[in-house]
């Protein structure tokens, strides 16, 4: 996933059902970060705001972008929540309305629970392949969600997000200036624009959970660059891991590179444990730290880098 935090001061902003609201500080003075520096991102977050609660799936993140033509986002309007068959096997939290949290304790899977996984993997890569050929300017991200929601239920799989404390849809488009987990509305893609479209499918008991960002049109080279440098930083984070390797590494590795290119990263949000339980230890932060834990053979996680 990718958000624009490397090329000029940005306002960080919330959108909370039909209100916006707004941080008067730069992203830099926000985050603690020092573009001139060798010292970053100093701000904390506590684990019920790691991105993994409250802030999940129930607010979209955004950064407004001064100085530009482009009109910042704005919430569009939402159609009604779609239906699931009854006869697709439903994750616990559905219709509960409560933010399930991080389940504690590392999900170690047997020989059936990897098969099960990849199965769920597999899934949500197709449908993500199939999502990305549908980001077109005048492409509406709800017609996305439809068409996503279709083809998973069409596999007798269930939408993880929806549902998922009160998300009100079945994939998460995230275009331009929004960080991460946007919903899905009304609104219409453009030309230059970038979208992150994150899939995550419950198949059989287990949570397949992939994401990707996507050109619509004409992208400005800023943003592709943001792009490429974002998913070499994934690619460089994932080719570390293996069992025994410290957690941490994968910070500093993502770190190390976004700082070769003077990017920030973004620390709201982290990679978690998934597999039974959508969102379980261990917790995966994309910046440098101190943080214990070491991987462990058979473990499945998420590495969701935002630089």
């Amino acid at each position: 996933m990718a958000a624009a935090s490397g090329l000029q001061p940005r306002l960080l902003s919330t959108f909370v059902g039909d209100r916006l609201l707004h941080s008067r500080l730069p992203l830099p003075h926000l985050f603690g970060y020092k573009t001139g520096g060798g010292h970053h991102v100093s701000m904390r977050f506590s684990r019920a705001l790691s991105g993994l609660t409250n802030l999940l799936f129930n607010r979209r993140i955004v950064e407004e972008v001064p100085n530009t033509k482009r009109k910042p986002l704005r919430p569009g309007k939402l159609s009604p929540r779609r239906p699931v068959p009854d006869n697709i096997l439903k994750p616990p939290y559905v219709d509960t309305r409560q933010s399930p949290g991080i389940s504690s304790g590392a999900e170690v899977h047997d020989e059936m629970g990897i098969e099960c996984m990849r199965a769920s993997g597999r899934l949500a890569a197709q449908v993500l392949q199939y999502a990305g050929t549908l980001v077109k300017p005048g492409v509406k991200t709800d017609e996305i969600d439809e068409a996503v929601h279709q083809m998973i239920i069409e596999n007798g799989a269930y939408p993880s997000p929806l549902g998922y404390g009160g998300f009100p849809k079945s994939v998460c488009t995230s275009v331009n200036e929004c960080i991460c987990h946007g919903i899905p509305d009304s609104r219409e893609l453009e030309d230059g624009d970038i979208i992150n479209i994150d899939v995550t499918v419950y198949l059989n008991g287990y949570h397949g959970d992939t994401s990707a960002t996507f050109f619509c049109g004409d992208v400005s080279d800023s943003a592709r660059k943001l792009v490429q440098v974002t998913k070499e930083c994934l690619d460089k984070a994932i080719s570390i891991c293996a069992p025994g390797v410290e957690l941490k590494k994968i910070g500093k590795t993502i770190h190390d590179h976004a700082d070769k290119h003077r990017y920030g990263v973004v620390r709201t949000f982290v990679g978690h444990g998934v597999g039974r339980v959508f969102h379980a230890d261990p917790v995966v932060l994309h910046c440098r730290n101190n943080e214990g834990g070491r991987m462990k053979l058979n473990q499945t996680f998420t590495i969701g880098t935002i630089v």
